[in-house]
This record gives C-alpha cells, structure tokens and sequence, in this order.
C-alpha cells in the first residue's frame, strides 16, 4: 500500500511540476462558494484575462460571519496577479478584514530574478519559487512556501498525498487526489499555521474542494467553471 501511494505521488507531481498558464486557458472563471458548519457565508472568484502570452487572473473574495444576527467576522478584498508566460510578474491586493487594512504589492525582480513583497505582514525580498496562496492554481500543490495573499507573509508548507478518492459536489461526481497542506513548522500558534486537505482534480488541473478548521469547520467548494 506504501509503495503504491509513492508511485502515485510521484506521478501526481510530476504532471504538476510541468504545469503551466496554458492550463488555464480555456477558463474565463472558476467559482467557489465559501462554507462555515455547513453554512453558506460567501464566495471566491477568479477571473481570466488572456492576451498574447500576458495572462491576468483576478481574485475577489468576500464573506461574513454571524452569531445571533451579529457580524463577528468579515473579509472582502480584491487581487490581481499577472503572469508573461509562465512567470509571476506582479501581485496586487486589498483587504478589509473586520475593519483593518491588509494589503500586498508584489514585483518581480528580473535582475536579481526574486520578488520584491511590500506587504501588511512582511516587507522584503522572497523567491520565485514562493506562489501565491490562491486556490485556483494547483502549483500551491508542489510548492514549498506560499505568500499569503493578504498580508504578504512567507510561510513554508510540506505537502503530503493521502491517497485517490471520489467526492460529490453540487451533484457530480469528481475522481480527485487529496492531499494535506500543512505548515512545516507546527509549533507556530494554531491561527498562524497552516492545516488544509485539498481535494485536487488532476485530469481538468482544478482544486475541487479545500477544508480546514479554525473557529468552526470550514469549505472552499468548486461550484462553477466558465
């Protein structure tokens, strides 16, 4: 069982390691809608943006929290990565979460061949290597460390496959692999860490589902592809 689960791991990330912008080039937008405890509270949307070998994929995110018809928790923001073919050029974003200003402002460095992050949350230089923690692309999933989308901030992950499944959403049926993505240093406090299971489905390079717990069970569900 050991031995094939390597096999497949190493097969899965093989395809990733060679994945590219061109496999997104057929969508003009990939919507998910956000869960907490089972219930709707907003959505995540990304939207493409093709010209020549430019690509432009926007973010926008909002959702609220409520407890007795209070707001406890609130995120809207916007972002905007561009891409020259297989290269992360620039990352921008703007974020209010529960009334406070986060925000990223990104430039790769073709010299120096790093990015330049001035951020909420950190300020500095960071390799390429780093992606974006967004949910639409699949690199998150071979990557070592992801910048948050938000803040700024680099944070390293290790990656591990649990194996091929079959979940149903919104009444289809995806054959997927799920993988846990968790923050290589566990001994960061528990809202700093990262703890996720990301269903991914390899064949149409989409993250199907991602889940995580932090006050409350919480879902990123694909629901719609254009």
């Amino acid at each position: 069982m050991k031995k094939s689960i390597v096999v497949l791991f190493l097969i899965i990330f093989s395809s990733i390691s060679k994945a590219n912008m061109t496999h997104y080039n057929k969508y003009n937008k990939i919507e998910m809608e956000i869960f907490r405890n089972g219930e709707l509270i907003g959505y995540n949307y990304y939207f493409f943006t093709k010209k020549g070998n430019k690509t432009t994929v926007t973010n926008q995110i909002n959702f609220s929290v409520k407890l007795l018809g209070t707001t406890i928790f609130q995120v809207e923001g916007y972002g905007e990565e561009k891409y020259l073919n297989d290269q992360l050029i620039s990352y921008v974003s703007k974020t209010l979460q529960n009334n406070k200003k986060k925000f990223v402002k990104l430039v790769f460095d073709k010299k120096k061949n790093i990015f330049n992050i001035n951020g909420s949350s950190y300020n500095g230089e960071a390799s390429i290597d780093n992606v974006i923690g967004n949910w639409w692309n699949h690199k998150i999933l071979q990557s070592d460390s992801q910048i948050s989308p938000i803040s700024g901030s680099i944070k390293e992950q290790v990656v591990t496959l649990v194996g091929k499944e079959k979940i149903n959403q919104y009444g289809k049926t995806y054959t997927v692999n799920h993988f846990t993505l968790k923050s290589k240093d566990m001994s960061l406090p528990k809202d700093k860490r990262l703890d996720f299971n990301i269903w991914y489905d390899q064949e149409n390079f989409r993250i199907i589902r991602v889940t995580y717990s932090r006050m409350g069970n919480w879902e990123y569900r694909l629901k719609n592809v254009e």
